[in-house]
């Protein structure tokens, strides 16, 4: 893989275009989380996919779907970061945090899973994997297959997340055109995936205006022994502005979904608001967001 442009602020977030041997070309971002150091934690966000055909509404790396990345060309984001920030190979720091979450929904790549336990087996012991998926209808198979890969390789340093965004079933399809599970049947994966020991489940929401989170029903359908709530701000996108999705608080000053936060709480859910640096709004590395649209 050639490494076509590098972008952003050192300091904080780069996003990497890198060019794949058949032409196309994949996203992939390096970040810290301040106050956190590189040396506490560091996060690595890759492709895996060159386009999306999911094509969420208010995402810009949907849509353009061309193929799924083999293993290798997994590994190689993963290495191409490894390297630039750690040139002599040791990855010291605390967390290393690994996200599949940047171009592609990785349940339906079958190669995800070659990754990864190829992954487990190269004995990063601060390796914390994250995989987000929107759940579509088939993704059963592939979490559980999933669920092995952890057991055997990343107990207790696995996080699986649902995007679900609403819990009003309707508004769900609208913003997340694929043929997705029930929000019962996540529930049930979800219990079915976690084992003693493990991170809880999350469950995220990207808070919009108009798009109702109703906390009771979640509350009937999970439980808070086996799953958390994130709730993050509607990063600024093409696409949500083309299909006109406002967001539901500002991040610079979140009063808006503080009874939210509360109500989840007093229900019992562990409730995290997840606000990054604003900063990375204009670098593009945020969740959404494809440097291409940018340029």
């Amino acid at each position: 893989m050639n490494v076509l442009s590098i972008s952003g602020n050192p300091e904080l977030a780069t996003v990497h275009v890198g060019q794949l041997d058949d032409g196309n070309s994949v996203e992939f971002v390096e970040s810290v989380q301040p106050p956190r150091t590189v040396r506490e934690k560091w996060v690595n966000i890759i492709s895996t996919m060159v386009g999306c055909p999911v094509g969420c509404k208010m995402c810009d790396a949907g849509g353009g779907y061309l193929r799924s990345l083999t293993a290798g060309e997994m590994q190689d984001q993963l290495d191409i970061l490894a390297h630039i920030k750690f040139p002599d190979g040791k990855i010291n720091t605390q967390m290393w945090k690994l996200q599949l979450a940047r171009m592609g929904e990785p349940t339906l790549n079958p190669q995800v899973l070659v990754f990864l336990r190829n992954l487990a087996t190269q004995n990063h012991e601060n390796l914390v994997i994250s995989l987000s998926t929107v759940g579509p209808s088939q993704c059963a198979p592939f979490i559980q297959e999933l669920r092995k890969i952890k057991d055997a390789g990343f107990r207790g340093r696995f996080q699986l997340q649902f995007s679900i965004h609403s819990t009003d079933d309707e508004a769900r399809r609208r913003l997340i055109p694929v043929k997705g599970l029930a929000l019962p049947e996540i529930a049930v994966l979800g219990r079915q995936f976690r084992s003693p020991g493990d991170k809880k489940i999350t469950l995220n929401f990207i808070v919009m205006k108009d798009v109702p989170i109703e906390t009771q029903r979640i509350a009937r359908l999970f439980d808070p022994e086996n799953f958390l709530i994130k709730l993050t701000p509607l990063n600024p996108t093409y696409r949500a502005q083309y299909h006109k999705i406002l967001p539901g608080f500002d991040p610079e000053n979140p009063v808006a979904v503080n009874e939210l936060v509360r109500e989840f709480e007093t229900l019992g859910f562990e409730t995290i608001l997840s606000i990054g640096e604003l900063e990375e709004n204009q670098i593009g590395s945020n969740c959404g967001q494809y440097v291409a649209r940018l340029q």
